[in-house]
């Protein structure tokens, strides 16, 4: 016998690609109901009235009632209230016991006073005479069973929406650690690019200088000794960042001794003066008047000022001047000086220790300044103002991080065509004598 086929299907692939993909709807259940009743008359003529509209479970006494609850998801009970052995007050407690979303329809030929109220102390939906009339019967379970098929519809469409919020989640939290792990391969390389260009600057002067000696003098072997310094500082300090980041991926903590600041300031000045981004343009570098340390780890706060004093540098092609200094602050800040405007951000304070002594430190250039409508974006990952291969937007966020991994706070001052300052806060610590 060959099959039927659709004419409508046939005549259009839309449609019979739709009808293969779309399930039937799933028919309703019909809804489950126990009668509980130790007469023989009143439970059949109630098979009767509702056989043709529920599945049914009959009892004839209390424990065959439970024994049934326990085998069966019950939607509505009818019990008759007066039965041998345990009354049907007791088995309505112990079936709620079993499911307390089953619905109790409560049925006696002897109304009292106490049992009705032990009844809806049971939360019975009804409470119907005997001799009953079947339209009151049929109303009442009717009106039961539309209930608790409502309440078991919403209870699944609740599951499914909460099985599909966490899916989401789950792929959301995928998607967010693919997308974590990403930013700090970029991170690495961003972070590591730097030290490798001063060392691979160092190496080409090095090269220069041995290709241009005859011989070696003593003041030659000291330029020589020195660099060596600094390259070997600047192999650690790409160690240092493996580490860091490798220790984030592993969720390690991170604790570090106090560093000093006008060491660190010292250190970025001999990575500055040989970095390709000085280029001509003027470099001014101001140390502590007096000497703190900084409660972060040393490689970022060097990363964390060179990232800017590089920006700065390539922030215009014209020469111009860029500063960095610092000041120790006495007391804590007061936070409501410093507040977003047109010209001004300030990040991470949420996170900041603003405990004294604090330690501020600058990068002022007098370039071209930041426009009101590119300011708030800057701190973001992989936005950038430079032309291609020029930049990988990057650099800003890194400093974010690590200064709120610092426990710090970073504001930005800027004014279109004065230039702009990134000024940071560092919870400071005395000098380990």
């Amino acid at each position: 016998m060959s099959a039927l086929v659709d004419p409508l299907a046939q005549s259009n692939p839309a449609v019979a690609d739709y009808a293969a993909v779309v399930s039937p709807p799933v028919p309703k259940r019909r809804g489950k109901l126990l009668i509980v009743d130790d007469e023989e008359g009143p439970r059949m003529s109630l098979r009767v009235i509702f056989k043709d509209s529920y599945d049914l479970l009959m009892a004839e006494d209390g424990p065959t009632a439970i024994e049934l609850a326990q085998k069966h998801t019950i939607d509505v009970a009818v019990l008759d209230i007066r039965m041998a052995g345990m009354s049907g007050i007791e088995v309505l407690e112990r079936l709620k016991y079993v499911n307390p979303n089953i619905e109790a329809i409560m049925m006696t030929a002897f109304e009292t006073t106490d049992t009705i109220r032990q009844a809806l102390r049971l939360r019975a939906c009804d409470y119907i005479n005997k001799p009953f009339d079947i339209a009151t019967i049929r109303s009442a379970v009717n009106q039961a069973m539309q209930r608790r098929m409502l309440e078991s519809e919403i209870h699944t469409s609740a599951e499914k929406v909460t099985e599909l919020v966490d899916e989401l989640q789950s792929q959301r939290v995928e998607e967010q650690i693919a997308k974590t792990r990403g930013d700090i391969y970029a991170s690495i390389i961003h972070d590591i690019n730097g030290p490798l260009t001063v060392i691979s600057g160092f190496v080409q002067l090095l090269n220069k200088k041995l290709n241009h000696s005859q011989r070696m003098e003593l003041e030659d072997l000291e330029f020589i000794r020195e660099r060596l310094r600094i390259i070997e500082r600047q192999v650690s300090n790409c160690i240092e960042i493996s580490r860091r980041y490798l220790g984030f991926l592993r969720q390690q903590g991170n604790e570090t001794a106090p560093v000093s600041v006008n060491q660190l300031l010292h250190d970025l000045e001999q990575l500055v003066r040989v970095h390709p981004s000085l280029h001509g343009n003027e470099f001014r570098l101001t140390p502590l008047a007096t000497d703190l340390c900084v409660k972060i780890n040393g490689t970022d706060l060097i990363q964390i000022l060179l990232n800017l004093t590089v920006n700065a540098f390539q922030s215009a092609p014209q020469t111009h001047a860029v500063m960095v200094g610092g000041e120790v602050l006495s007391a804590p800040l007061n936070l409501a000086d410093l507040k977003d405007s047109p010209n001004d951000r300030l990040l991470n304070v949420e996170s900041l220790n603003n405990t004294a002594p604090l330690v501020k430190l600058w990068v002022r250039d007098t370039g071209p300044g930041i426009p009101p409508e590119v300011l708030p974006k800057i701190f973001q990952p992989y936005f950038t103002t430079k032309g291609p291969r020029q930049g990988t937007g990057l650099g800003l966020n890194i400093v974010q991080r690590l200064v709120k991994e610092g426990h710090g706070a970073l504001q930005c001052h800027t004014m279109v065509g004065e230039g702009t300052t990134f000024t940071i806060y560092l919870p400071g610590a005395e000098l380990v004598q």
